[in-house]
């Protein structure tokens, strides 16, 4: 598995997003961290917000500094709520929650911390008091990598725009919904590969919505994945990882079969005529309701 610089580090480009981790208990979360360092993951993602502390309690057993842990800010839960949760775009909403980060995953500094903002989908958009200015958002995070609390800044769900403005503050990644049948955000992803900011896509497979349109439904993956041997998930994969060279994926699963075959996704190689094949793959349109 090839290495690309992220938040400071060379690290393997296929790691884990641990979100899935909310349903599962302490033993087998343990057990499927464990395993995921030990294929050679050294980039996990998580939140205080998946399973409100649970799944950072799991990293804060399993795994050590080795590990890259991105955290994200931007969000509370809202158990019982119609969605599991609500805008928490403020600056004090920020800092808190980077403090709860802390406690939870037992740290006294985080390598990587995502604003989600709510600027295009899919999920969640701000209103009233959540309607909060990028900058006033940036001040707060760049105070907090200065008081050593976090090591770098990301951003999720930003528009081209947005990642223009917050340039001169230091990105280190963006995260944004991205897939071989969902390529609407290309041009964010070529200037962040221009200024050398890692692009870090989720529903890396699509189909997470109803009305999401999924990869592994695309007949030249399903042909990529009968001639190479492999899955058509892992051809998706594989796919964003030769598209360009800052893509760093966080596949999610909660099953360890899954996970080595996500992991395995970063040793295939595809070559020009299937890679051709793919490129000319649609982007399908994606009708998402609003959370």
């Amino acid at each position: 598995m090839t290495s690309s610089p992220l938040a400071g580090r060379l690290i393997p480009r296929v790691g884990y997003g641990a979100m899935q981790l909310e349903r599962v208990d302490r033993t087998a979360g343990t057990a499927l961290l464990r395993r995921a360092v030990q294929l050679g993951v050294r980039h996990i993602d998580t939140a205080q917000f998946y399973g409100n502390g649970h799944v950072n309690n799991l990293l804060r057993d399993a795994v050590g500094d080795d590990v890259l842990i991105a955290s994200k800010v931007g969000a509370d839960p809202n158990p019982g709520g119609p969605v599991p949760l609500r805008p928490a775009q403020r600056p004090e909403q920020l800092r808190a929650s980077v403090e709860a980060n802390l406690d939870s995953l037992g740290v006294e500094r985080i390598p990587l911390v995502n604003l989600r903002r709510l600027d295009t989908g899919p999920g969640l958009r701000a209103e009233g008091d959540q309607l909060v200015d990028l900058d006033d958002q940036l001040a707060t995070l760049t105070a907090l990598r200065d008081e050593g609390k976090i090591g770098a800044i990301g951003l999720s769900a930003v528009t081209i725009d947005g990642l223009r403005r917050a340039l001169p503050a230091g990105i280190a990644c963006v995260q944004n919904s991205y897939s071989l049948v969902a390529r609407d955000a290309e041009e964010l992803l070529e200037l962040c590969r221009a200024e050398g900011i890692a692009w870090v896509p989720f529903f890396p497979l699509g189909g997470a919505f109803p009305g999401m349109p999924k990869v592994t439904d695309e007949p030249a993956v399903r042909e990529a994945a009968v001639r190479l041997g492999v899955t058509p998930a892992q051809v998706g994969l594989a796919w964003l990882l030769h598209h360009a060279p800052n893509v760093h994926l966080i596949p999610g699963t909660a099953d360890p079969a899954h996970l080595d075959a996500n992991v395995a996704a970063g040793g295939i190689t595809l070559d020009a005529a299937t890679l051709a094949a793919l490129d000319a793959v649609p982007t399908r349109p994606q009708e998402i309701p609003l959370g």
